[in-house]
């Protein structure tokens, strides 16, 4: 069973390092483009929503976006009913890049997906569909302060 974790974590590194690489050029590193697609995708979104999307804590979160910020790929906007809230939207500049890394994201799962069937990959979708389902509740409760027992 503990392969099933050591394989996923494989393949996600094996991904990042080559985005990490393949993005160089753009300025776009850990895991920068995956801020920058969800942002895309889901215009306006808030900065804690993103950083749920992502699975990753707060201010991982506060720092990619703030450098995106920088780098002008994305904008912050004000929310008009919660002047507290932050919007976050694709600059011009950020637009143009998302059908690049569409690109890569389609390319990189053609060549993952290599000699499955169709089958194979509707099982393999549905499978980690639920695995994540299920870690999702414990990253939930550690995130609230309870401590898992083993």
């Amino acid at each position: 069973m503990k392969e099933i974790l050591r394989e996923i974590g494989m393949i996600s590194r094996c991904c990042a390092t080559i985005s990490d690489i393949e993005f160089k050029d753009i300025n776009l590193s850990k895991g920068q483009y995956l801020y920058l697609v969800r942002i895309y995708e889901n215009p306006g979104i808030i900065q804690d929503k993103v950083a749920s999307m992502l699975k990753v804590d707060r201010s991982t979160a506060a720092k990619s976006i703030k450098k995106l910020v920088e780098d002008g790929l994305i904008k912050k906007e004000k929310d008009e009913n919660n002047k507290k809230e932050l919007k976050l939207y694709c600059t011009e500049k950020g637009e143009k890049l998302y059908p690049f890394l569409q690109r890569e994201e389609e390319y990189s799962t053609q060549i993952m997906t290599e000699n499955l069937t169709p089958d194979e990959i509707e099982t393999t979708l549905k499978a980690l569909y639920k695995m994540r389902v299920n870690i999702e509740k414990e990253w939930e409760n550690i995130k609230k302060g309870f401590i898992r027992r083993y």
